[in-house]
């Protein structure tokens, strides 16, 4: 059915209404919200006339509609940013001003839109893996060492925004940007040091120095990115070389081992030897003194001795012999008898009495622990037989 059918407004058919119709209303409305009269057609004024009013009426519903879509259309220029956001403002695509938190308005689309931007929020890159470190992305995770050594590394990176303008028009996938400069820095400091320093005691360093670069290259490219931290989620050789490698770092811990045992060792017999030798050398110097002082004695009692003789040359001679003598005979254990004076002395045990005599001085001169009880009374008791033995021949000698 077309539109211009007489049939299509009435109330029988199915069909829309009459858009006549629904614009007639739309003006009697509208004319008395405004206070006019809706019934002006309804006087015995001339056809003329008549036609007029319901083009007024539209006239001025169509200016109503319009005034209200403009207020529609300015309201949807007010938006809210919040404290931990940031709003750009784009001018027909350009960038115009970077508004604080607040209620805020701008110009309409098309002509302003704004980008809400939060600063607050942290965002994660990951390097080397996906969601999972068993899920493992090796084109990214793999890196030669300085001592050209393969290790494979999985980290990930936490950044904020600093600069949302720079952020929106510097950036086309800044994500991608971040672990392109992350895996770039990476790599530059893994290729610097040895594979034990950054597997183990300098994680934390190599860590420290990437971060620094990667927020160097960003800041170069004016990403707006602040880079927060970086996290090592694991750092190995790779699974095809575990096994070799885990008995490489055996050897290594052994020969530490054996390097620390080794210096233990040495450094338990190196000063026990440097102070026997220093005993030695002050034992020397001792005996060196010694010798020296009692060459000196000798000399200057030669030279004593030589001006005595020289005084009296027999005497001095005689004196010299039995001090000689004496020294001689004082060591021995034998004893001399002179029977030419006919003397019916008999022999006595004289070197049984001499021994006991100095045994019993030694256990006398002894403090720590005396001469024991059966020794003392063996000793006492020999005497004691050589007294009586000694007695009873000087008394058959009488008889």
């Amino acid at each position: 059915m077309g539109m211009n059918d007489p049939q299509w407004g009435n109330k029988g058919n199915s069909g829309p209404p009459d858009l006549e119709e629904l614009l007639r209303k739309l003006n009697e409305k509208i004319a008395a919200i405004m206070g006019g009269k809706g019934g002006a057609g309804k006087g015995g004024g001339s056809g003329q006339s008549g036609g007029d009013a319901p083009m007024k009426g539209l006239g001025g519903g169509l200016g109503l509609i319009a005034a209200i879509a403009a207020l529609i259309w300015l309201g949807s220029g007010f938006y809210i940013v919040d404290a931990s956001q940031r709003g750009v403002v784009l001018r027909f695509g350009k960038n115009v001003e970077v508004t604080q938190s607040g209620p805020r308005w701008h110009l309409p689309f098309p002509v302003e839109n704004v980008e809400i931007v939060n600063l607050s929020q942290v965002r994660t890159v990951e390097v080397g893996y996906r969601d999972n470190v068993k899920n493992k992305m090796l084109k990214e995770s793999l890196m030669l060492t300085d001592d050209e050594n393969i290790i494979d590394i999985q980290f990930a990176v936490q950044y904020f925004l600093k600069d949302p303008a720079d952020y929106l028009f510097n950036n086309r996938m800044p994500d991608e940007n971040v672990r392109q400069a992350a895996e770039t820095a990476i790599r530059e400091v893994v290729g610097k040091n040895k594979m034990d320093y950054v597997l183990y005691e300098g994680r934390e360093q190599v860590a420290a120095s990437a971060t620094k670069l990667m927020q160097e290259i960003l800041d170069r490219y004016k990403s707006g990115i602040l880079i927060s931290k970086l996290t090592m989620q694991n750092a190995q050789p790779p699974e095809q070389v575990q096994a070799a490698f885990d008995d490489a770092v055996k050897a290594g811990q052994d020969r530490e081992r054996q390097k620390n045992e080794g210096q233990a060792y040495a450094n338990d017999v190196v000063p026990r030897a440097k102070g026997t030798a220093a005993r030695l050398i002050q034992e020397s110097d001792g005996y060196k003194q010694s010798v020296i002082a009692n060459a000196e004695g000798d000399a200057s009692r030669f030279k004593q001795i030589l001006v005595e003789y020289e005084k009296a040359p027999a005497v001095t001679r005689e004196r010299m012999y039995l001090d000689m003598m004496q020294q001689v005979m004082g060591n021995i254990s034998k004893v001399m008898v002179d029977q030419k004076n006919g003397n019916s002395l008999l022999y006595l045990p004289l070197d049984k009495l001499m021994e006991s005599t100095r045994t019993a001085g030694a256990a006398t001169e002894a403090s720590a622990a005396p001469a024991p009880v059966t020794s003392h009374s063996s000793d006492t008791a020999a005497a004691q037989r050589a007294r009586d033995s000694l007695l009873s021949r000087n008394r058959e000698a009488r008889q």
